[in-house]
């Protein structure tokens, strides 16, 4: 952002030379990273945070050195209003979708005479890198960079029926912009139009159309407000990115739009030989003002800053920033143009710059669980162990993630917590373009390391990773549901120590032999899974996990559509458990049991069931016996094909035998394994095969 000396000292007193003012703004957070000279003029270049779109002008650095000098604002001079009946404003400016325009403004301007800008304003304009166009362009841009308000002027007589209509474009509907090219707009864009078609893409870029040429006689000076997250979206889908469409985008002043417009005006009127005609002026959104309340804002400073500032200068600091306190109390009112103003430590950081960030003092702030060693981080660090030792590597993915995923992946239980219109975190403010969701899911992150590593010929891929995900709740200071989560991607082959090759390919078995050792090594030895169709796994090939007698995640094979999405060529298994619900479960302590005294006996039964029927079902069935003898049940095999029936299956399982004081005879262990057989047939209706 580039701010001209000279121009500022038009709109505030300063006493401080170029080079002194620049190390005072670097300090309050307005970092300057360069000052050069252009002519007799001293240009910033202000490195900006998203979060400052009131900076992103002349008035809005002023305002800040008026609160490091304690020096007031100049006034700029204000047109004179010619405001049009309600009633006939209606049949010039009409907007169709108020939720995306809350306001717009629209000034006529008649018998203006097009030409060269003065020299004056070529220069201020060159200074901070705009190229003079004509007088009216020049001024709209002028005013933009003073105020930081985006405009932008129509040829009244160019405009079809002399009339705006603000509403979403329709599907297809083009308009060639002012960089002559032609661009398809989609129905989630705002378009300005006139009484037949698009004379702009809101908020964006104007129509060559209805541009101002030297043939302009009457002008219609448009200043609006539009609702920031959808002129994000067209700037993005059109690939077009304009200073209007950054200021945009970063929010500006709902209330700045009649001032705005009176100064474009009065410089039209000045340097073009306008006469100031009609404004209209449609309001239908008015926004509630953003309050902040606080106990004690001085005492609120010293908590979290350690700085000693007195009630008085923390009330001075805040009220010539504009954010005004109401009469008698601790409650402070966000001006319309801070949109990043809305608690309690927002008060303190405005507060904090002002007084000087190095003033903050270097002391270790006192541990109220901070830094110290939580309840389950030995049991976490025994997981991660148990996991590299499996040969898995730890990935650390980012917590947002594309809206694309809403509906791809289910989340495990404990994450959703209500049915709502919207139930995931959003982001204001996107770190990375798309990324506007807080995850409520880690697999997209590990789908995307298993790509990268995919992309660079490494075929043979273990990850894990723990982190939260997040997801709404209905809690009285609106913070988000946040859980923590294993979550585990494998695909490829088994790698081998000094084995160039796998020695084979990796299926289901590892992700769950994974999963119950991760279990187990975080104090729950017993975890049970059960077939189940998962939104993002293949059907026949996933089931849920339940530990301590709950749901607690999903397993299984990646659906044939996420691979093909990814454009993986080898099958990728994935597993996500809440691993905070787990945690919560007292661990079951390891106790020593002395080996066995007396063998065993084994005997493997072919079992006749429905293909819908599980092995863990059947082994519930025979765990409900309480057997005294039989001491294990265990998988072996299932069989498909000649002698078994199209709707059947054939299982084979394990059931072992064993007494704690004496050997089993025969007649002792076939009476056992009839009743067994007999109880499974009665109660599940399967039968031997042989």
């Amino acid at each position: 952002m580039n701010i001209s000396y000279n121009w500022l000292k038009d709109l505030i007193e300063i006493d401080l030379s170029p080079s002194d003012l620049s190390k005072k703004l670097t300090n309050v957070g307005l970092a300057v990273e360069g000052v050069h000279v252009h002519g007799e003029d001293f240009v910033f270049d202000i490195d900006l945070t998203s979060n400052r779109s009131d900076c992103l002008s002349h008035l809005g650095v002023a305002r800040e050195i008026g609160v490091i000098t304690a020096q007031a604002l100049i006034a700029t001079s204000e047109a004179t209003e010619i405001p049009l009946p309600a009633v006939l404003a209606g049949d010039v400016v009409r907007i169709e979708d108020s939720k995306l325009c809350h306001r717009f403004t629209a000034r006529i301007i008649r018998n203006v005479k097009i030409g060269p800008s003065p020299q004056w304003l070529i220069d201020r304009l060159e200074a901070i890198g705009e190229r003079s166009i004509n007088n009216v362009a020049d001024i709209t841009n002028y005013v933009m960079h003073e105020l930081g308000q985006p405009m932008h002027s129509f040829d009244l007589d160019k405009l079809s029926g002399k009339r705006i209509v603000v509403r979403l474009a329709r599907e297809g509907e083009t308009i060639i912009t002012l960089d002559e090219v032609e661009r398809t707009m989609d129905a989630s864009m705002l378009a300005i139009c006139d009484a037949e078609k698009p004379v702009a893409v809101a908020g964006v870029m104007g129509g060559l159309d209805s541009s101002i040429t030297e043939n302009t006689s009457n002008v219609l000076l448009e200043v609006a407000f539009f609702k920031r997250e959808n002129i994000r979206t067209t700037s993005r889908k059109l690939n077009l990115n304009t200073e209007a469409s950054y200021r945009f985008e970063r929010g500006v002043d709902l209330e700045n739009l009649i001032l705005a417009s009176n100064r474009a005006t009065q410089l039209i009127c000045e340097l073009a030989g306008g006469e100031i005609g009609e404004l209209i002026d449609i309001y239908p959104t008015h926004p509630v003002p953003v309050t902040v309340e606080t106990n004690d804002i001085s005492a609120a400073v010293m908590r979290l800053t350690g700085l000693d500032v007195s009630i008085n200068e923390c009330v001075r600091i805040l009220t010539a920033l504009g954010i005004e306190p109401q009469t008698g109390s601790q409650i402070f009112t966000s001006p319309s143009w801070r949109h990043d103003i809305n608690i309690e430590e927002d008060l303190v950081e405005e507060i904090a710059r002002h007084t000087g960030y190095e003033k903050i003092a270097n002391e270790l702030p006192p541990a109220f669980g901070a830094g110290e060693y939580q309840p389950t981080e030995s049991r976490e660090k025994q997981l991660r162990q148990t996991l590299t030792n499996l040969g898995f590597d730890e990935a650390m993915s980012y917590s947002f993630i594309d809206t694309k995923h809403d509906d791809v992946f289910e989340p495990v239980p404990g994450v959703l917590l209500e049915t709502s219109a919207e139930p995931f975190v959003t982001l204001r403010e996107s770190v990375i373009d798309g990324a506007v969701r807080m995850r409520s899911t880690i697999i997209p992150g590990l789908l995307e390391a298993a790509r990268l590593n995919l992309n660079h010929q490494r075929r043979d891929v273990k990850l894990f990773e723990i982190g939260k995900v997040f997801a709404s709740s209905k809690s009285a200071d609106h913070a988000p549901n946040e859980q923590k989560l294993l979550t585990l991607v494998i695909t490829g082959g088994e790698l081998v120590e000094g084995r160039a090759i796998a020695a084979r390919g990796l299926d289901f078995y590892d992700a769950k032999g994974a999963i119950e050792a991760a279990l187990a090594a975080v104090g729950i030895p017993t975890c049970t899974f059960a077939a189940a169709d998962v939104k993002h796994l293949r059907r026949g090939q996933s089931a849920s996990i339940t530990a301590s007698g709950k749901i607690v995640g999903y397993i299984g094979r990646l659906s044939d559509e996420i691979t093909s999405n990814y454009k993986f060529k080898q099958p990728v298994y994935t597993a996500e458990v809440n691993l905070q619900s787990v945690l919560e479960e007292i661990p079951v302590t390891a106790t020593y049991q002395p080996l066995a005294k007396y063998p065993s006996v084994t005997r493997d039964v072919s079992l006749l069931v429905a293909r819908t029927t599980e092995f863990e079902s059947i082994r519930q069935c025979v765990a409900l016996l309480n057997s005294e003898l039989c001491r294990n049940i265990l998988f072996v095999d299932t069989y498909e094909g000649k002698g078994v029936v199209e709707d059947e299956r054939s299982v084979t399982i394990r059931l072992e035998y064993r007494s704690d004081d004496r050997t089993l005879v025969e007649s002792e262990v076939d009476d056992e394994h009839q009743r067994i057989l007999t109880s499974l047939a009665a109660d599940m209706g399967v039968r031997s095969r042989f």
